[in-house]
Parts: structure tokens; C-alpha cells; sequence
């Protein structure tokens, strides 16, 4: 075992920065407790290796030296994906991602720069009016099961994904993809996609997060099994789900990518995903050399690795470049939160850096819209209300005027212990502005069935990573699943539907923050903070951010919301 202190350390010694916020003992005793025995995350539920040592301390998500061939990673993920990865049937949460990551290949991806281009793709060419798209594909890759990737796989996989091919039943998938009006074969390698509308942001949805992997067409049509039997193109082959246990795979031999020298890629015989619900335990886990590799978005668990990364004894690499928004939704769709005055209550009651800093030690920043800096759409004013108690209490009195009754609701959250001590601190923070928030912590797995059902009144939730905003199209826009806080918005629809249409960079920026100064004024989110991701590894672990974008398409993107490439990762042995 490697001799480092444990999380528990970096945990109490925040105790001195709750107190300075005026949280009472009782709550801080217990969120305390909970985050040293084992806690959650985020206290709610590229170029080739460059130089460097083989002794830890690298912190630019490359590093290392030379890569070499061989070896197995270890990989705590902090949820199972319960779902299985039946791609254009699933909403995979950020575990899922990471393990579609590793199987499968998209047509696009983004670069460092958040531009997207092609991947699996060879070309992706628009016509003047953006609303007819020429995909060309490369030429000799094939599907872990050996078969060609063709026109008619892709047009079969995108006609899946958006809710037109028998046999699969794509729900979400089928909104985000709803803009498109046909998709049909022009040569061997050749798709052309016709819009509804003229959509700039295509590229952006043919990578959807991560999550559009392009499948065989075995698995397409495998009515029993498609969730467990994965064929992709990716690095690596599925070896065994051993589901809540490990996911193993094992390199792909035939694989595409080349690194800058022509070295065959991946350099790793394989991966081995781990389910590690609790932060601390999967730090720990880490640092004792049962696992090789980590991600985690937990405060007390991010400080860790910093501090054994400066020893030198870890490798990490974090970023919120292209963050995701942590938040809570309500559903405006039942009381409470149908009513205006219940939603502003509710935000002027939450001393919002209070709670940062107890639940993630300040570590992260403080969050005022679903545009996080960098993107388009953020404003660093968005007008997004104040900690105001005052406020708060006029708010409540108003609406209990309104309807005759005392507003209280129940809040869904992550079960692990952090996710619901933070819970404990807003709990607090709303009984002294009158207002009653019972928990209800479920497992994280079940988070997205809960906000696709609408059964919940509040819930804590990580979304909208960066990307082109059109790609919260879905989110905000009436008659979509995945619309989770059932938003009825005129005003924000019309903003949303501009911002597709439009062809103009400044113009859609522009629309952009209207729509964050829409959420603002609306109060249709509790914004928390952006979310801050950390890869820690062992310290001869080195290539999180993968390789160049093929193509000269740009260096890798040191977003981490929606996974990282394991293309490049290495051991040095």
C-alpha cells in the first residue's frame, strides 16, 4: 500500500470553514461522520504524452515519457450503469459514458476548443443553408465482431437513435435527434442527413455527450440482448458485465487510430470498470493500489488528490472546462414549484457558498446559470437572485397567501452519505426561512428514471455540459421526456427554437443569454455550482486526454463531464 493519508483528514479539516459560515454543530457533526466514512460526489448524490517522469506529481492529463504497450487499468467508476449500453434505448449517466467511451466510436468529437469534428466520420460537410449534411466515412474500420463499417450500418444506427428503426425503442434519443427529416445512403461510405431546419449544431448532436457511439449492426438487431452485447469500434472489446461488480474488456487489436508516431493504438491490454459508489472509498481505493485509476467530483475527495499529487504519489488531472451545471430541478409542474413565488423562495433561502464550501470545500465555483464560463450563453450577471432570508420569507408568506397552504416539498437525492449531508445543510437553511424539505435519497442509478417519470416535486441533478447549447434543446422545449422540470415556457421555447434556426455566431449568442436570463428571472433551477471533475491514477498512469483528433481536427478536449478517450492511457512499467 502506498503511504499517504486518508481522505478522512482532508475531510475535518474543513471544519473550520463550515463554522465561519454559522452552520449549526449538529448538522456539521454529521455531514462530518458521513463524509469520513464514505461519501458521494460533488456533495450532491489529445496530444501525445509529452515529458515527464514515471514518479507522479503530472497534473496535464498526458505526461509520462514514452508510452508503452501492456498492462491492465483498474477503473472505480462512482455508479453502475444499471441501464446496459442498448445505445439509443438508454440516458447513460456520466459512468456509462465513460464505458460507451471505451467500446464505441462517434462520428464527431470535440477538440480543445469545443469544436466539433470529425471522428469516425472522414468529413461531415454541410450545404450553405444547413440543413443537409454529406457524412463521409473512413474506409477499412471494422466492428469488434469483425463486420465492415458501412453507409447502411450508420444510416441504420442514426435512424435508431432517432426513433425510426423497427425493433428499437429510442425514447430521449429520439427528441435530440427529432430535427432530423431523413437519412439516407449515397455511396458505400457516404450518408447524407436532411434537416427539418437549418441546425448548425449537427455535429454537436451526432456526438450527444458521448453517448451517440455508432453499434454493429448485430447488436442493432438484437432483440434479446442488445443492452449486454457490445459491438463497437472502439479501443477496447467487451470481455463480461458481471453487473454491480466489473465491466472487463480487453484491447482491439484492428483498431483505427494511430498515435502520432503510427503506433498502433490503444497501448493497454485492457480495462477493468469497477463500480465504487462511496468517494472516499473509491480515493481510498486508489491510493491503496486496488484500483488504478479514478474519477470523482467530490470535494474532500478532489483535495486528496491534490495533496497526493504534490507529493508526487498520484497523477490527477481535473477540469472544469466545458463544466456541467450541479443544481436542483423542480417540477413545475405540481406544487409546489407550479407556483413563482415557491420557486424564488426557495433560491433567496439557500445560502449557496455556504454550501459550496461545506460540501466541496470551495474547491468549485458558485453557479448562476446552465452556461458555465467559456460557453456560449454564460453571463457573468445572469440575474440570478441573492442568499436573501428577508426575501425569502416575503416569498413564502406570498405564496402561502396564494394557495392556503405552508409550502414544504420532498427533495430526491443521491444515497451516499455526502450527497445527503449536504442535503442535511439546505434542509437547515430552508426551516429558517419557514420552508419544509423532506429527503428522499434513492440510489443515483435511479435519478434519471425518477426525472424522466416527473415523480418528484425537487431533485438534485448534474446536466448540461458544454457543447453547443442547442444541445439543451431537449431540456427546455415542451413535449420532451427529457424536458425533466416540466418547463411551460413560451417565451423560453421561442428563444430555443431561434437558436436552432440561427446560422449567425453572434445572434446565437445573444439568444443564448436571454435564455440564461430567462432561467434567472423565472427561477425554474436552483443553480449550485459548476461541476469540477478530477481523473486521479496511479502515479505510472499517464494519457487521460487520448490523442490528437485524427485529421489535424485539433488537440483533445480537457472537458471531463462526459468522460475522458482511454485511447492513449498507459502504464509505465
Amino acid at each position: 500500500m502506498l503511504g499517504r493519508e486518508r481522505v478522512e483528514d482532508a475531510t475535518v479539516r474543513t471544519a473550520g470553514v463550515w463554522m465561519k459560515r454559522g452552520i449549526q454543530m449538529a448538522v456539521l457533526a454529521v455531514v462530518l461522520v458521513t463524509a469520513a466514512c464514505g461519501g458521494g460526489d460533488g456533495g450532491d448524490g489529445g496530444g501525445d504524452s509529452g515529458d515527464g517522469g514515471s514518479s507522479g506529481g503530472v497534473t496535464d492529463g498526458q505526461g509520462g515519457g514514452t508510452p508503452v504497450r501492456g498492462g491492465t487499468v483498474v477503473y472505480g467508476l462512482e455508479a453502475e450503469n444499471d441501464q446496459g449500453w442498448c445505445l439509443p434505448e438508454v440516458a447513460l449517466p456520466m459512468s456509462g459514458i465513460q464505458v460507451a467511451r471505451t467500446i464505441y466510436d462517434t462520428l464527431t468529437a470535440p477538440n480543445e476548443k469545443g469544436e466539433f469534428v470529425p471522428f469516425l466520420a472522414k468529413s461531415v460537410t454541410p450545404n450553405a443553408t444547413f440543413d443537409s449534411w454529406d457524412i463521409e466515412l473512413r474506409d477499412g474500420v471494422k466492428f469488434h465482431d469483425g463486420s465492415d463499417l458501412t453507409a447502411e450500418v450508420v444510416k441504420n444506427n442514426l435512424d435508431a437513435y432517432r426513433g425510426q428503426y423497427p425493433g428499437r425503442n429510442a425514447l430521449i434519443a429520439s427528441f435530440v435527434l427529432g430535427n432530423i427529416a431523413s437519412v439516407e445512403v449515397t455511396g458505400p461510405l457516404s450518408v447524407r442527413v436532411t434537416t427539418k431546419t437549418p441546425w448548425k449544431a449537427l455535429p454537436s448532436v451526432l456526438y450527444y455527450s458521448g453517448r451517440a457511439g455508432v453499434m454493429a449492426q448485430a447488436q442493432l438487431d438484437n432483440a434479446e440482448s442488445c443492452d449486454r452485447e457490445l459491438i463497437g469500434t472502439g479501443p477496447f472489446k467487451l470481455v463480461e458485465w458481471r453487473q454491480n461488480e466489473s465491466l472487463t474488456t480487453e484491447r482491439n487489436e484492428d483498431y483505427w487510430q494511430t498515435d502520432a508516431d503510427g503506433n498502433q493504438l490503444p497501448y493497454l491490454d485492457g480495462i477493468e470498470y469497477r463500480p465504487v459508489v462511496e468517494g472516499p472509498t473509491r480515493v481510498n481505493s486508489l491510493l491503496g493500489d486496488e484500483l488504478q485509476a479514478i474519477h470523482t467530483s467530490g470535494g474532500a475527495q478532489i483535495e486528496e488528490l491534490r495533496l497526493a499529487t504534490n507529493e508526487g504519489t498520484l497523477n490527477s488531472f481535473e477540469s472544469d472546462d466545458f463544466a456541467e451545471v450541479a443544481f436542483g430541478v423542480l417540477n413545475t409542474s405540481t406544487p409546489p414549484f407550479d407556483n413563482k413565488d415557491a420557486r424564488l423562495a426557495l433560491i433567496a433561502a439557500i445560502d449557496r457558498e455556504a454550501l459550496n464550501d461545506a460540501s466541496n470545500l470551495g474547491v468549485t465555483t458558485v453557479a448562476n446559470g446552465p452556461f458555465a464560463p467559456g460557453n456560449v450563453g454564460y453571463l457573468e450577471d445572469s440575474g440570478f437572485p441573492d442568499f436573501d432570508p428577508t426575501e425569502a420569507r416575503e416569498r413564502v408568506a406570498a405564496y402561502e397567501d396564494a394557495t392556503g397552504n405552508a409550502l414544504s416539498f420532498t427533495y430526491a437525492v443521491g444515497n451516499d452519505a455526502e450527497s445527503v449531508g449536504t442535503a442535511q445543510l439546505m434542509q437547515q437553511m430552508l426551516d429558517e426561512v419557514g420552508i419544509d424539505m423532506e429527503l428522499r435519497p434513492v440510489p443515483q442509478s435511479e435519478l434519471i428514471d425518477i426525472a424522466i417519470s416527473a415523480d418528484y416535486q425537487a431533485m438534485y441533478f448534474r446536466l448540461y455540459p458544454g457543447g453547443d447549447p442547442d444541445d439543451n434543446y431537449i431540456f427546455w422545449t415542451e413535449g420532451s421526456p427529457a424536458n425533466f422540470g416540466r418547463i411551460q415556457d413560451d417565451t423560453l421555447t421561442e428563444l430555443m427554437q431561434q437558436g436552432r434556426v440561427s446560422t449567425d455566431d453572434a445572434e446565437r449568442t445573444r439568444i443564448y443569454e436571454d435564455v440564461n436570463r430567462r432561467f434567472a428571472s423565472e427561477g425554474y433551477n436552483l443553480w449550485k455550482w459548476w461541476t469540477l471533475w478530477d481523473i486521479g491514477t496511479a502515479p505510472n498512469v499517464y494519457g487521460i486526454l487520448g490523442p490528437d483528433l485524427p485529421d489535424d481536427g485539433g488537440k483533445p478536449f480537457p472537458g471531463l463531464a462526459g468522460g475522458h478517450p482511454v485511447t492513449s492511457m498507459w502504464i509505465d512499467r
